[in-house]
């Protein structure tokens, strides 16, 4: 595709109509397939076991009317694989596949926009035709460690810089030659980790570009306290990173954290928040907190568009459902715009 950039970024969002959807959660759809997620290795168990559910899952997004889908590559480590028994080999493969499945429902998506392209049909599917972007998924150490710590950013004294470059290089470069767009660094819990893949962007002459996505508990700074402004920063300095953004947290908090960051950077602003609800490390699920309906979620998006986000969708717990009324609640607002005089 081409797609290599910071202009590229702008390109494809101008393209798109001046904003474009990401995808929604992916754990939970995988769940409501029958998949069992109760292992280490989270969604990416399915890269071993069930491929096909996550591809669908990708494709139930695309028609839902997303642009961009993100690989099940966030908790797939090779060192996370290797505990499984699997082999270096086959833990890359298996990064690779990542990228593969999402392509391939990309290719299944475009090819049912050939045989009848159509949009907004009666049973609320997307098959217009569009330009589709794959991001593959880098979650953070804390994601690997599978204790919670990509909530917290606390990783403890021992966690240098160069351990967290040396956890992360080599999957970096297998996923950076695998056919993705753009490498999508989410959940990104503290000032460190995001020093870490600015480095390793640099100095592994990385051919593709990459967006930053921090997480927040209390919507002024990143998880493990460090300054969100700091942050975005250290994400704007690299110029392999074409966007900056947020996910994984309350829909609340997302307002004020882009105006945060566009005190920081001129770079696309992205925001993919969760449904509301806080996740319990310990008993290891997802709790009912500030859980907002999909109703209420969707009041937010013109908001968030219209303070400065221009890639907009959801993260944990949020559904097709979410990423079909966001799609549409921008959808309506370009025509309402293209109207005016």
């Amino acid at each position: 595709m081409g797609f290599v950039g910071e202009w590229a970024m702008a390109d494809f969002i101008k393209e798109a109509g001046g904003w474009a959807v990401i995808d929604g959660g992916l754990a939970t759809e995988l769940e409501r397939y029958g998949a069992d997620l109760n292992d280490p290795l989270w969604s990416a168990t399915c890269l071993i076991s069930s491929p096909h559910l996550i591809r669908q899952v990708h494709l139930d997004y695309l028609e839902a009317g997303a642009e961009i889908i993100i690989t099940a590559s966030y908790q797939a480590t090779i060192q996370g694989f290797q505990s499984k028994g699997l082999s270096r080999e086959e833990s890359e493969a298996l990064l690779q596949r990542s990228v593969e499945v999402a392509r391939e429902a990309r290719n299944i998506f475009w090819e049912r926009c050939e045989e009848g392209p159509h949009d907004g049909p009666a049973d609320g599917k997307v098959s217009k035709r569009r330009r589709i972007l794959v991001a593959a998924s880098i979650g953070s150490y804390g994601a690997y460690l599978a204790d919670g710590s990509e909530y917290s950013g606390n990783y403890g004294d021992t966690v240098t810089l160069a351990t967290l470059k040396d956890f992360h290089r080599r999957r970096v470069q297998v996923l950076a030659e695998s056919g993705a767009d753009l490498i999508a660094f989410e959940t990104i819990p503290n000032k460190i980790e995001a020093q870490a893949y600015v480095e390793l962007l640099e100095e592994n002459d990385i051919k593709i570009p990459a967006w930053f996505s921090f997480n927040s508990n209390d919507g002024v700074n990143v998880v493990s306290g460090d300054s969100l402004p700091e942050c975005a920063s250290i994400a704007d300095s690299c110029k392999k990173v074409v966007a900056v953004g947020i996910n994984c947290t309350s829909p609340r908090f997302i307002h004020g954290m882009i105006l945060s960051i566009k005190k920081v950077t001129d770079k696309p602003i992205l925001i993919y928040p969760n449904s509301g609800e806080t996740y319990d490390a310990d008993r290891k699920e997802w709790v009912a907190s500030t859980e907002v309906s999909d109703e209420d979620f969707i009041s937010y998006v013109s908001k968030w568009r219209e303070v400065g986000a221009s890639l907009i969708g959801g993260c944990c717990r949020t559904t097709p459902n979410t990423i079909r009324a966001i799609s549409r609640t921008l959808r309506k607002e370009s025509v309402l715009q293209t109207s005016l005089p």
